[in-house]
Order: C-alpha cells, then structure tokens, then sequence
C-alpha cells in the first residue's frame, strides 16, 4: 500500500471512529437532555402522543388520567378536582417539563419508558396495540384531602396528614392552590398563559407549601426542646424549671415575654408539662439555653432537620419528590438559641416536618420515611412495586413519647380546650409565630394526634400540621366572635385591610371603650381577650 491509499485509510477510519463517538454521545450521554429539550418537537409529540397511567386515591378515585382526542397529539392529560389534589398530581404540560409532584417524580413509569415496563413495551409492539404507562396507587384519603382543603379555605399554608406506624401520607394541602388542567391544554397559547399567571410573584400557586415553604414553627418547636431535655433524663413531666413573666435575652436588653399569664408559672418557677400546656416562652428560652446548643440541634437532626427528605421517586423514575430541608441554627450565640428554642429567629420548617415530629412522638419515638405511593400497578394490573414502611430514625425512647403525649394532652385540657373531641383523648401542641417587619404578621400551626391513648390503632392515628399565614398586627386588639361580623362597622377594626375568618372572629381597637355596649349594639356573642389586654375587662 503506497502512502497515499494509507493516508486515505486512515482518514476514513478517523472519520468512522468520530461518527461513532458522535453517535454514542448524541444517543447514550445526551439522549435524555435531548429528549427534554424543550425544541426538540419530536420529542414533544411522542411523550404526548403517550397513553400516560393514571395516578388513583387510596380507595380508587382517579386523581389524574390520559383521555384519547382528535388531535395531533392523540391523548390530552385531565385532573380531576384539580384544585384539590394539584400538590400531590403535579401537572402534566405542552410547553412545560412536570418538574413537581407524582407526575415528575414517577414520571418513566407513567408514560411506560421505565426499565421496569420494558416487556409490556415489547408485547405492545409484537400485538401491535397501544403501550400503556403504569398506574400510581397513591395513600390519600381523598375524604381527609377534602377537610384539610375546605379548613384551609383562602389562607395561604398547607395541611399535611400522616398515617403513624407507617409514615403514609394521607393528604396534603397547599393553598392557594392551581388548576392542573389549565396546564394540560393543547392550546400552548393558553397553557403558557396560565402558567406565567401562576409562577408570577411571591405567593404562587404552583408552591407546594406543605414541601416547599420554610415557616418559623413557633411554639411547635417546644415539643423538640422538651423531647431533648427528657432524653437526658434530669427532666421529668414534674421537674420545675425557670419562667417568669419575661426573660432577658443573653447579652442583650430584650424582653422576651409569654402570652398567658398562666405561663409565667409561680414564683418564677414551672413545672415543665404546664410549660408545654401554657407554652411558656420563658420557660423554653431558658430551658434550651440550659440544654446547650448541642442537645437542642442533635435532637432536631434526629427529627429530620438538616436534610433534605425524598417523598417519592428516584432519578430511575423521574425527578424525586423532595421537601425542603427545615433549619435549626449552627453554633448560634445565647440570645438566638433562646429564640430558636421557642421556633423563632433562624428556626424554619415545612409543614410536613412538624407533621414528622407529631408522628413520631405518637409511634413512640420512631420517626417513619414519609410516603406518597403506595404501589405501582402495570396496565395488566401486575403490581411492580409496593412500598413498604421504613423508620428514618428512633428519635427518643418510648417514655419520653409518652411523657411527650401526656404534655400534649394537657394543651388541650387545660388551655385549648376548643381542640378537644368528645371520647377522644387528643394531643396536640400550637404555635404562633411573629414575622415581618415589626412583627406585622403572623403564622398560626398546630401539630398533634388521636386518639392519644391508644396509638396501636391503625388508620385512626393521624399527625396533623396545618399553617395559616395572615397579615395583620395581631399583638394588639381583642378577638370577637359576633352573629354577623361582616355588619360590624370598621372603625371597629385594628387594620382595615382585616378580613372576617372562617371563625368570624375579628380584631379591635386595644382602646376598649365600653364594651358591654359595643357588644349589644353590634351582637357580639363572644369576647376572647389577649393575654395583654387584660386590663381592658
């Protein structure tokens, strides 16, 4: 062979080795941004041109289905009370990656191109039928989705339920919540329409707030603080601790005080199950100065704070459902940890975090893998996996859980008794935390469980966590409770942009007047003081 036919050969050979190296990229390495590339049109007709599985309640109501159209793209996604199930579903969209909820997180399964589908692609291909993606059995119980919805009503937060001994997710509510079906338009006009209205500004819709929001959890936290204080045992339900009606932070001239006077305990001291009943922030603040920064942060480490925590899926299924990691401060100085031990200052969860620390002091200590699916159903019905519980930690011994629900119990016995179920023990702890400028606002929580004393039950052992964030200077005023509030006249009110909750409770003017005659002037039928308005009866 002269030179030239060897110079040519092994051109040609580069050639091919560079044409297969190509290939390999384009077909293995970048096949999957490719196919995601929102310009890749080819892409977009197959993925729906797919028959999509459908995602289905625990008792069988279809919460999302793929529905045949005459149109290009052959199927057209639809969801059913989508308002109501948007946070758990997702959205399946034209001109949109589902980047959230099941139909991201299970997302190779749904349109059938998993690895675990591969045989039912090729029997659709031998038959010449259909491919059909999988079915998703979620664990909601559309009847508690459907309360935890109407409760929240229009208040922007989030209500998370959550089976005990298993960690099943029963429902999970965000609000303000979004339409999935605007999203699954084939109208691509409208579908970019709708979504850049819902992705616009701070209080977006497409937020699952029960996964995705970091709220300071408020007096909620307690109940980690008193868990860490039991497991060194020096601390009983009995064991006094120091109160007062105000404590100085550390180092600095801030008064911290309490919000019931029954808080401030007796001669500056407390027992520590009236601290939780009374929610004693004085009490919590020195208790968890006392503790050390190293108790308090290990044990909200062990309850799930710092990480991040996978709900459904993996990278083999799509992309995983995640909730934001909640935090606790690193190495904070005195005066930040005694407002962290109260769930204020650099304290932040997701409401399905405080749901976790419910679950776990009702399961006795074990803290459970949260989940969302509870198995996954091939278009022949075969079952291609089924969760099963897993315990992501034992947080704290059984008796500090039972000191721990006995503590609960007394909030609602002794200072919430409006929490109280007639034949049912229930436990449960509340929060109100202060935020923006000036403390102008407020979010409302309550996390607890029931029936209290008998947690072996199934099915009947709920954690429940729900967030209210409302605007407003809720540190002044009276709450009325009137027959028709939206008659009251609205000079009444501390703030005119106040609106009437669902417990037509309002708040007014600190400055009292006389208010036996406000009351009958206007039918006010119940008057709910503030801990420092006392002096206005």
């Amino acid at each position: 062979m002269n030179k030239y036919l060897r110079q040519l050969f092994t051109a040609v050979v580069a050639l091919f080795v560079i044409l297969g190296l190509s290939s390999t990229i384009i077909m293995a390495v970048r096949a999957n941004a490719l196919n995601n590339d929102p310009r890749n049109a080819r892409s977009l007709y197959h993925q729906l041109g797919a028959y999509r599985g459908a995602i289905l309640a625990s008792d069988g109501t279809v919460m999302a289905k793929s529905e045949p159209v005459n149109d290009a793209f052959k199927y057209l996604r639809t969801y059913s009370n989508g308002p109501l199930y948007a946070p758990v579903t997702g959205f399946f969209s034209i001109n949109q990656t589902a980047d959230r909820g099941l139909e991201a997180s299970r997302s190779m399964l749904l349109n059938g191109e998993a690895d675990s589908l591969i045989w039912q692609r090729a029997k659709a291909m031998l038959t010449g039928t259909t491919n059909q993606g999988a079915s998703i059995e979620t664990s909601i119980d559309p009847k508690l989705q459907q309360v935890a919805y109407d409760q929240l009503g229009t208040r922007d937060g989030a209500a998370v339920a959550i089976e005990v001994n298993t960690g099943r997710i029963l429902a999970m509510v965000s609000t303000p919540s979004y339409d999935p079906n605007k999203l699954a338009t084939h109208d691509t006009k409208a579908a970019s329409q709708a979504y850049n209205e819902l992705s616009a500004g701070q209080n977006s819709p497409l937020i699952n707030r029960a996964t995705s929001q970091l709220y300071p959890p408020g007096s909620t936290f307690k109940t980690i603080v008193a868990s860490a204080a039991l497991e060194t045992g020096d601390y009983q339900t009995d064991t006094k601790i120091p109160a007062g009606a105000s404590y100085t932070l550390p180092g600095t001239a801030t008064q911290l005080p309490n919000a019931e006077a029954q808080a401030d305990g007796v001669n500056g001291q407390i027992s520590l199950q009236e601290a939780v009943a009374w929610s004693s922030n004085t009490a919590f603040a020195q208790l968890g100065v006392k503790l050390g920064a190293s108790k308090v942060s290990d044990m909200a480490t062990k309850l799930g704070f710092g990480s991040t925590i996978t709900i459904d899926g993996t990278e083999s299924t799509g992309t995983p459902m995640t909730a934001t990691a909640s935090t606790f401060p690193s190495d904070p100085t005195d005066d930040k940890l005694a407002l962290a031990s109260i769930g204020q200052g650099d304290t932040t969860a997701t409401p399905l975090q405080m749901a976790m620390v419910a679950q776990a002091i009702a399961n006795n200590g074990k803290l459970m893998q949260p989940t969302l699916v509870d198995r996954v159903r091939a278009a022949d019905l075969t079952v291609l996996s089924q969760t099963k519980p897993q315990t992501m930690a034992n947080a704290f011994s059984k008796d500090s859980a039972d000191k721990l629900t006995t503590m609960m119990e007394s909030v609602v016995t002794e200072a919430n008794p409006q929490l109280a179920i007639d034949g049912i023990k229930v436990a449960a702890k509340t929060g109100t935390a202060q935020i923006g400028t000036d403390n102008s606002a407020i979010d409302g929580w309550g996390i607890g469980f029931a029936p209290a004393d008998n947690p072996q039950i199934r099915y009947h052992i709920i954690a429940i966590i729900m967030v209210s964030h409302q605007t407003g200077d809720h540190r002044n005023g009276i709450i009325i409770k009137s027959q028709s509030p939206q008659n009251l006249p609205r000079h009444l009110f501390s703030h005119r942009r106040m609106s009437v909750e669902m417990s037509d409770s309002v708040f007014i003017h600190s400055k009292c007047g006389r208010l036996a005659d406000v009351m009958e002037q206007h039918g006010i039928t119940q008057i709910l003081v503030r801990p420092d308005l006392h002096k206005c009866m």
